[in-house]
């Protein structure tokens, strides 16, 4: 997907280096300097020199659009990078954000979701680069309409400040006609009969309507010198100008464009932030960081003397206060020596030691010019920078500008470059010396008797505010933030219960730490929070395997923590087991398997345990039977006998030592021997103490031997291994009269699975334990106690539909534990993708679980596809070539597949299109078997799930 930036002169040659983007996928450029294109008009200029650069005037490819050039003459402070490139301070309330996050970085996901979502002839979105927008929720479908307009319900207060997309209450979905800024009694006029939306700037053009949007942006009679590329362009604005001109009653008429045909969507929980002044700065920030105030979801302990006070990429000498209201301090160092107030904005300072007082309302920016040459700009909070330099309208930190001057002995003829327009006023000194600076800035915004101060105005060069965004080194600008950040590393890794360092994608930490040969930060306290020490162990371990050296122990150390943490609550309830059968009964367990619809990877700790999860799976039965099966039975000596009816193996199990070695790779009896353990005949996890497995098993009163049958190859899947443990362990339990519930059976499940060591999550055994189709949710936290909501059956037993689902064994076999043990991997280190992805997957189960309710068999359908495009996005490895040559041979029969379980071999699962393209996907599959192993396997959903009973 490509990105297209229209940005500042200056920052265009530097962008590629300083965002290191790829420019095969990033194409940035700037308006022609000096000509006023509009939205329009540069959008028109921005894909023309996109077509040049690519050397072809036609691309397929999906492309985002971003306006993000314009003076930002209302926030000075990051003029010279452009209002794109903000530093935005990590949210406390998320997760797997980035200290070094800009704008741009948090605004591009909804636009890439917003893409991927779009028809095919919808290839071109438009955005502003100086605005912030959330969707809570997950979109709607888009429809195939020729310009697609997203808004938002609004107090009609706020809809006078912005465009508003205006539809008739009997057609909502469609554009009535657009308003531009309209008034309160136009609003109230129009309520009756209409609805409006405020426009969010996000809109999605079909070919059609870019090239009608390009032919407006010119000048009718053609260009007026062929030597100039873009004198055929004129002022077209896509708002005023394109907009008005579109809907059923648009109100600008133009036959061309009063044809196209247009949608208006709600962005669903949608939210607006604005970047646009230095006031909205602020306030867009506190907003976001307090949109959460539930403390259980606030991950750090600090409290901030006032919440509207945000410091990143600095250095603060001083004490912050309450009455530090609205202050913004970012790639700056504050001295011991200063003193300031509310509502400043201080960016681009250097190490100083001057004695400064900043009066409230009064910002700085030190902009580097080169190596050592710097401008020095203070401003107001307020200010716009318009208006005459002679006017006593045109104000300059916060005082008109002629009283300014006055102020300070000078007059208008002391100002050079433009006397018009402030912003083209040449009032702000180049100063090399940083003492200098220092003084010279005391002169300019609290000590106008400062004579000195006054000499280095004089006789420095002065710049005005666009000289200053033309000619700024901002690599220079960004060295220093990167060397103010490299020294708040360590600060925040010392100083974790009181800042975001754990909840940040520790991913890009360890490679910020291995970049900048920062030292690892040290093992954290056995006091502090389980998950934070977690985090901890994995940080130290990538950061050592970035670094070369060896970083085993602390990898085995987080997962160790992750298992100390989920069997906590099983050694505070020890059991006690007591023989609950005849001496001539056998206990007969058996359970189907699953197949995980949508959101598996969601249930797995550690991501359920700070996120919660959400999954979609159905129980069904192979062939007419339930494929796990496990015997129980007493054994007249008193040891233990394990015996596997497919696996041709027996084990006779003699004292702990035996009983707990479940650990062993390769032992086909791991999982009823860590069973056993748990279920009390290992000493950790047993109410009673004994010398001896012979001396418990004397008190039980029985030996006891077990037999297991999987009639299912490894490697399914289906979530083989976990219900095959939970089967064990609820026979066990009935056996040993333990009372466990489903439920209980479940959660010792996931126990179990860290007992040996494979991990996992708990969808696999509430999925065959469990019987039909449900939707399984989970809280965050180290207890998992799923919600469970049974879906209707209609699309898995009515005639219409029970034919169209296909089970097929590829042949091919994979296990779960590598691909398991890298994503977990990546989970507890916050990796931004991967949290991206498993949020997208919750979604996703939800709408699955209500086309499921809905009986819609085709969206169904089409959302299992979802799934697998989820799972290999997740998982590079989980579609490989041999898969895929099967799937190739059959997909287009099919409404969506997937290879249950994590994928990589196994089973697949298809859900044809009608019962006749299902027995065209047999006919070639039989005809033509990939390999020997290879065939179809008859599924039908289990109405039972874990069933357990006596002879």
């Amino acid at each position: 997907m490509q990105k297209l930036l229209s940005l500042p002169p200056n920052l265009v040659s530097a962008f590629y280096e300083l965002e290191n983007v790829d420019r095969t996928e990033w194409f940035c450029t700037s308006d022609p300097v000096g000509m006023k294109l509009g939205s329009g008009g540069g959008t028109t200029w921005l894909l023309r020199e996109w077509h040049r650069n690519q050397k072809t005037e036609h691309s397929t490819e999906k492309r985002i659009l971003l306006h993000a050039g314009g003076q930002s003459r209302r926030l000075p402070g990051y003029a010279p990078s452009g209002k794109v490139l903000t530093p935005i301070p990590v949210f406390r309330w998320a997760r797997g954000q980035k200290l070094g996050q800009n704008l741009l970085s948090l605004q591009l996901p909804l636009y890439e979701k917003i893409m991927e979502r779009t028809p095919e002839k919808l290839r071109t979105l438009i955005a502003s680069g100086d605005v912030y927008i959330r969707a809570e929720k997950p979109l709607q479908e888009i429809p195939d309409a020729d310009v697609v307009c997203y808004g938002l319900w609004v107090d009609p207060v706020l809809a006078t400040h912005h465009g508003v997309f205006v539809s008739d209450r009997k057609q909502p979905e469609a554009l009535d006609f657009m308003l531009q800024k309209p008034s309160l009694q136009e609003l109230e006029n129009l309520s009756k009969t209409h609805l409006f939306l405020m426009d969010i700037g996000i809109w999605l053009l079909s070919d059609r309507a870019v090239e009608l949007l390009m032919k407006r942006s010119q000048k009718e009679e053609g260009a007026s010198d062929k030597n100039i590329p873009y004198s055929d362009l004129k002022y077209y604005d896509l708002y005023s100008d394109f907009g008005l001109s579109l809907g059923n009653h648009p109100r600008i008429n133009d036959e061309e464009l009063n044809q196209l045909s247009v949608a208006i969507l709600p962005l669903p929980g949608g939210e607006f932030y604005h970047y646009g002044t230095s006031r909205e700065l602020l306030s867009s920030t506190v907003t976001l960081q307090n949109k959460v105030y539930d403390q259980r979801q606030i991950m750090h302990r600090k409290v901030k003397p006032n919440p509207a006070i945000f410091v990143q990429n600095a250095e603060v000498h001083v004490s912050l206060s309450s009455k530090n209201d609205s202050l913004w301090i970012e790639n700056s160092c504050i001295g011991v020596s200063w003193t300031i107030g509310s509502r400043q904005i201080i960016t681009g300072v250097p190490e100083n030691n001057w004695t400064l007082t900043l009066p409230d309302g009064v910002c700085v920016d030190i902009v580097p010019l080169g190596e050592k040459s710097r401008a020095v700009r203070p401003y107001g909070f307020d200010d716009v920078f318009k208006g005459d330099t002679r006017d006593e309208k045109t104000l300059f930190l916060g005082m008109p500008f002629p009283a300014w001057l006055t102020e300070r002995g000078l007059t208008a003829d002391d100002v050079t470059g433009r006397k018009d327009d402030l912003q083209a006023a040449g009032i702000f000194p180049v100063v090399a010396d940083i003492g200098q600076m220092g003084k010279v800035l005391r002169w300019m915004v609290s000590e106008p008797e400062l004579t000195e101060g006054k000499e280095i105005w004089l006789n420095s060069q002065r710049l005005s505010a666009d000289e200053i965004s033309a000619q700024a080194d901002l690599r220079q600008l960004y060295a220093q933030r990167e060397n103010f950040r490299k020294n708040n590393w360590e600060l925040l890794a010392r100083n974790y219960e009181k800042s975001v360092f754990y909840q940040l994608d520790l991913a890009d930490v360890a490679e910020n730490f291995h970049r900048l040969e920062l030292k690892k930060p040290d093992v954290l306290p056995a006091d502090a929070p389980q998950m934070q020490r977690i985090h901890n162990r994995m940080l130290r371990a990538q950061i050592d395997k970035l670094d070369g050296n060896d970083f085993r122990d602390d990898e085995k150390k987080a997962f160790g923590l992750l298992r100390e943490g989920l069997l906590t609550d099983l050694y505070e309830r020890k059991s006690r087991p007591h023989l609950n059968v005849y001496s001539d009964q056998i206990v007969w367990g058996r359970s189907p398997v699953r197949i995980d619809a949508a959101g598996g990877w969601t249930d797995t700790p550690p991501y359920s345990l700070f996120a919660g999860g959400n999954v979609v799976n159905l129980a069904i039965e192979l062939n007419g039977q339930p494929p796990l099966q496990v015997y129980v039975k007493p054994c007249k000596d008193f040891h233990i006998v394990l015996r596997s009816i497919d696996m041709g193996a027996m084990e006779v199990v003699n004292d702990f030592d035996e009983l707990q070695d479940y650990c062993k790779i390769g032992s086909p009896f791991s999982i009823p021997k860590a069973a056993l353990t748990l279920a009390g005949f290992g000493p950790a996890f047993s109410e009673v103490a004994y010398p001896s497995l012979e001396k418990q098993l004397q008190a039980f009163g029985t030996g006891i031997e077990i037999t297991l049958l999987s009639a299912i190859p490894a490697g399914s899947g289906l979530g083989t291994s976990s219900i095959l443990a939970s089967t064990v362990l609820g026979s066990l339990s009935d056996f040993c009269g333990l009372m466990w519930d489903k439920n209980e059976i479940c959660r010792r499940t996931l126990a179990l699975e860290q007992l040996l060591t494979t991990g996992g999550g708990w969808q696999d055994q509430y999925g065959g334990v469990l019987q039909g189709i449900k939707l399984l949710q989970t809280e965050p936290g180290f207890v998992q106690n799923p919600l469970v909501r049974w879906l209707p059956e209609h699309l898995f037993t009515h005639p219409e539909y029970r034919d169209c689902h296909l089970l097929y064994y590829t042949g091919i076999t994979r296990t779960a534990k590598g691909i398991l043990a890298e994503i977990v991997r990546s989970m507890f280190l916050n990796s931004s993708v991967h949290l991206g992805i498993l949020e997208n997957m919750k979604a996703h189960a939800l709408d699955m679980a209500e086309a499921i309710q809905r009986n819609d068999f085709e969206t169904y359908g089409a959302l299992i596809g979802k799934t697998w495009t989820q799972n290999k996005a997740l998982d590079c490895g989980t579609n490989p070539p041999a898969v895929e040559a099967i799937i190739d041979r059959i997909k287009d029969y099919t409404l969506g597949y997937k290879l249950p379980g994590a994928g990589g071999g196994g089973y697949l699962y298809m859900v044809a299109k009608d019962p006749q393209a299902a027995l065209r996907i047999r006919e070639i599959l039989m005809q033509d078997v990939p390999n020997p192993r290879a065939r179809f396997v008859e599924m039908a959903l289990s109405g039972t799930g874990f069933q357990v009973s006596r002879s």
